[in-house]
């Protein structure tokens, strides 16, 4: 719009300069040599005006015979260039299709037509990889080394084949470089913190993790730097108790289901003799997610108390949290340990009527041996346990441990575990899926693994393995107390629901075939650490 008023502008300034000059008559002579032109003003202007559009003409009609040489190659190169592009489509598309051999033809004629261009390059480093010719694949991602808008393309091809060959320090290299070049990198990020977790150096891990910070969202950074932070407490704990007590604290704030974090916090409180705060804390982690370490440290709190004291704090996290079956587990250990066997009946309740596991069945036998000295029913939950369902576990990559750390051993990823149950291997019904090392332990069928027990023990468990009875030479088992109609047996076995036997196998010791009333009384007196922490 603005060139359109200009023109119309310029058109209006021409036609006032002709009729100013029509309006004032007048000639103009030009004598050269023995030449005299005389003429008006007007055709002057004319004239002269026409002069200046010839040459004007002239000019570009020169300037465009000379443009025919470059235009004529430039024509050639942008038809090259187009085929090259279309050879990165072919190759692009023969890529995403598996096809190697056509995506290999491509990337040999884009690279001939687009010379070093980054699509070009792209393309042969992927067709080189599909090819398995690593050699070339590499000599592509060096290349896009010299142009700054693929050097991070570059050194991420060169970081992944890097391991694919196994050199960790040229890796490391190369991803040290692209943090150096780009800081929001996030593969980049993530490959020096895991460098700098696998070393345990956590106060630079931290540093590496701010310095990426852009390349994540703040959930994620905020759950990293606690478990960071969380590490760092850990490895300070015995040295520097102040700052571990700091940091632990700092990533409580920051994930305050990060179990570990209070558990370290509460441990260092204790040590310090800050009761008061270390039992708000536990309760307030307690509160946030139930735990197994949380539950000891927490009735345990002051050394030295009776077992009575022990049990009000247990109920006091039952009431915490009375839908979850920690507290109510914490809370049976506490009254086993207090022989409130009573007590111990009314909070595992719940938990028998779903499907035990382990440290529940191991709980049982505990407490049947203090109890009765039932050698019978010890060794029945003790089989029992073998087939029960797996306890909770601190998991990561399919790798069950019995305690937290910051990165998985099996892939070096930070924050991999979860507190979670194992696995299982389910299987049809009346097999087992074992290894062959302990294939020849356990039954094969259901009738095999459910034979028919004494009536005695049918209340307790209706699917127990066989006893064997005890060789020659060795002492008899005690008998076993006969149940009554009294209220004092009914109430012993009311609280022991039926369990149908588990179609879940995992590799558990199994119960000895014959342990004799001392082996039965070891085995289960060693099943419930203090607190009720049972290994799995």
């Amino acid at each position: 719009m603005i060139r359109v008023v200009l023109h119309l502008i310029l058109l209006a300034a021409v036609a006032a300069a002709f009729a100013w000059l029509a309006d004032r008559p007048g000639g103009l002579v030009l004598t050269v040599g023995p030449y005299r032109i005389e003429t008006g003003l007007a055709a002057a202007a004319a004239a002269l005006i026409g002069l200046v559009l010839a040459l004007d003409l002239l000019l570009r009609i020169v300037g465009f015979l000379l443009r025919i040489p470059s235009a004529i190659g430039s024509f050639g190169r942008n038809r090259n260039r187009a085929k090259g592009l279309e050879a990165v489509t072919r190759g692009m598309v023969a890529v995403g299709s598996g096809d190697a051999k056509l995506a290999r033809r491509a990337a040999d004629e884009a690279r001939r037509r687009l010379g070093s261009d980054p699509l070009a390059l792209l393309l042969q480093a992927q067709s080189a990889q599909m090819a398995g010719d690593r050699g070339a694949a590499e000599g592509a991602f060096r290349a896009m080394l010299d142009a700054p808008d693929t050097r991070l393309l570059g050194l991420r091809g060169l970081f992944m084949e890097a391991r694919r060959r196994g050199d960790e320090a040229a890796a490391q290299r190369h991803a040290e470089e692209a943090v150096r070049l780009a800081p929001s990198a996030a593969w980049a990020g993530e490959a020096v913190l895991e460098r700098l977790c696998a070393e345990n150096r956590w106060k630079d891990a931290l540093s590496a993790l701010d310095r990426s910070a852009a390349g994540l969202d703040k959930e994620a950074l905020r759950r990293r730097r606690a478990v960071l932070l969380t590490a760092d407490a850990a490895a300070a704990e015995g040295t520097a108790p102040e700052t571990a007590l700091a940091e632990a604290r700092e990533a409580l704030r920051l994930a305050p289901d990060l179990v570990p974090a209070a558990v370290i916090a509460g441990r260092l409180l204790v040590a310090r003799g800050d009761l008061r705060k270390a039992s708000k804390l536990l309760e307030a982690a307690w509160r946030e997610a139930p735990h197994p370490d949380l539950a000891d440290l927490y009735i345990h709190l002051r050394h030295g108390d009776a077992a009575r004291d022990r049990l009000a704090r247990a109920e006091r996290l039952l009431l915490i949290r009375p839908d979850h079956s920690e507290g109510r587990f914490a809370a049976a250990v506490a009254a086993l340990d207090a022989r409130d066997f009573e007590r111990v009946r009314s909070a595992v309740q719940p938990l028998l009527v779903e499907r035990p596991t382990v440290r529940l069945c191991l709980l049982m036998a505990k407490m049947e041996e203090i109890e009765h000295g039932d050698t019978g029913l010890v060794r029945e939950w003790l089989a029992r346990a073998s087939r029960a369902a797996r306890d909770h576990a601190w998991v990561a990559d399919g790798l069950a441990s019995e305690s937290w750390a910051p990165v998985s051993p099996v892939t070096g990823r930070l924050d991999a575990f979860r507190w979670m149950r194992p696995v299982e291997t389910l299987t049809g019904p009346g097999a087992y899926d074992l290894s062959p090392d302990v294939s020849a332990t356990l039954p094969a069928t259901r009738e095999e693994a459910s034979p028919p027990v004494p009536a005695v023990a049918a209340a307790a468990v209706p699917a127990a393995p066989p006893v064997q009875a005890p060789a020659e030479g060795d002492p008899a088992p005690p008998p076993r107390k006969a149940a009554s109609a009294g209220a004092g047996d009914g109430e012993r076995v009311s609280g022991r629901r039926p369990v149908p036997p588990s179609e879940v196998v995992f590799p558990l010791p199994a119960a000895p075939d014959d342990p004799g009333p001392d082996g039965a009384t070891d085995a289960a007196a060693d099943v419930a650490p203090r607190g009720g922490r049972v290994p799995v």
